[in-house]
């Protein structure tokens, strides 16, 4: 499942990259939190000296997209916010934080905590985002017509991504790109076939969850 991951999900935009680089004081160091293989770890490394990536699946990290300013790293969910501080590069050591399709999977209220005391201040900046799944008249009917179906298998933390992270706590000053409980729109442009949509769906904690469950 890990390396169909890495093969199925979408490219972010290098515009949107551009963008959040344009928004830092510095361009030393970033962090991709939950990196999973590693799409926009790679593409925020064009804009920055370096890149720490961690996540939680050491299978995710083995199929990651490899990059030579980009470093790899386990994160196991019981680290503390002391170890999570060290482990990514230490107090006042990141321009970037960025996490993508992941915010709702994590002991949020710690990952802030850990925030707070790696982003160089000022000039520091957090950005989280996911998918919005309003993609294509098609698609969107396709959509509505899964969720459905869906729905019995979705972690409630998920419903957090679904809903376009407008629920999400976001304790942090604006930038111009959103802000709490009013998460920007930016559109990213990608052409799929029905089986890229397919493989997409698939590589989703929801589909997973199911075939654990032994349904197709």
């Amino acid at each position: 499942p890990s390396e169909t991951y890495a093969k199925k999900r979408p490219r972010y935009p290098k515009e949107w990259f551009s963008m959040l680089a344009s928004l830092t004081a510095g361009h030393h160091r970033a962090w991709d939190a939950g990196c999973g293989s590693g799409q926009a770890s790679v593409s925020i490394a064009e804009h920055y000296d370096g890149v720490v990536a961690t996540d939680v699946s050491e299978g995710q990290l083995r199929h990651a997209i490899a990059h030579p300013k980009v470093r790899y790293l386990h994160s196991p969910e019981d680290l503390t916010e002391d170890e999570l501080v060290a482990l990514v590069g230490g107090e006042g050591s990141l321009d970037l934080v960025i996490v993508a399709t992941a915010i709702h999977w994590f002991d949020v209220p710690l990952f802030y905590a850990v925030v707070n005391r790696v982003l160089r201040k000022p000039g520091g900046v957090l950005a989280v985002w996911g998918y919005n799944y309003d993609i294509h008249p098609f698609g969107d009917k396709l959509h509505g017509t899964l969720y459905p179906a869906m729905r019995p298998y979705m972690d409630p933390r998920t419903r957090l991504a679904m809903e376009r992270y407008r629920e999400l706590p976001f304790p942090f000053e604006p930038v111009g790109v959103g802000r709490e409980g009013e998460p920007a729109d930016v559109d990213m442009e990608a052409e799929m076939t029905l089986e890229d949509l397919a493989g997409f769906v698939m590589t989703g904690s929801v589909a997973t969850t199911a075939r654990e469950k032994g349904v197709d």
